[in-house]
């Protein structure tokens, strides 16, 4: 069966779900590859709410997915977002297009967000390879590998970061 996502914004300390998102919202597939593609707008509400004038800029971001690896409390992330009344559809109030990079600055690393797939919910995507319609192709030894890590959206490079190399491709 397919395995479905949301994007979920954690605290600080990682463990308070803050929000999340659903792709369901914005009129799109909830499996990975339906909906991580650059300008699809589900993924940009969620750029927006982590660009420098979101409300929840450098975040701690996961793309949940429902088959991932349970929490303490003994549910994923996903099925604990999904129970968590904080869900809010947030509207997709600005052009996404000039925030060129995706920024993880726990590690202090950036990608370009890519021209065909999108690589913030490939990057920060758990239970990916689990379920028909996850992400399977070029670069997918990295998808997941920025989940729960501080991220961004920025315009311009930070000095002292790394460049890591766009690697995924559509198919």
């Amino acid at each position: 069966m397919g395995q479905g996502y949301n994007a979920v914004i954690l605290s600080d300390d990682g463990k308070i779900i803050r929000t999340w998102v659903n792709p369901h919202a914005y009129n799109n597939g909830y499996k990975l590859i339906e909906h991580s593609y650059v300008n699809n707008n589900f993924v940009q509400a969620v750029e927006s709410l982590i660009c420098p004038t979101g409300m929840f800029y450098k975040s701690r971001i996961v793309w949940a997915g429902d088959y991932a690896d349970e929490e303490p409390e003994g549910k994923n992330l996903n099925k604990l977002a999904e129970e968590n009344e904080d869900l809010h559809s947030f509207p997709r109030n600005k052009n996404m297009s000039e925030y060129l990079y995706v920024v993880n600055h726990t590690k202090q690393e950036y990608m370009s967000k890519g021209n065909g797939i999108h690589c913030l919910p490939l990057m920060t995507a758990e239970g990916n390879g689990r379920g028909s319609g996850d992400y399977h192709g070029r670069g997918e030894e990295f998808v997941g590998t920025w989940a729960r890590d501080v991220i961004s959206v920025e315009k311009e490079i930070p000095s002292g970061y790394n460049n890591l190399p766009y690697v995924f491709e559509a198919y």
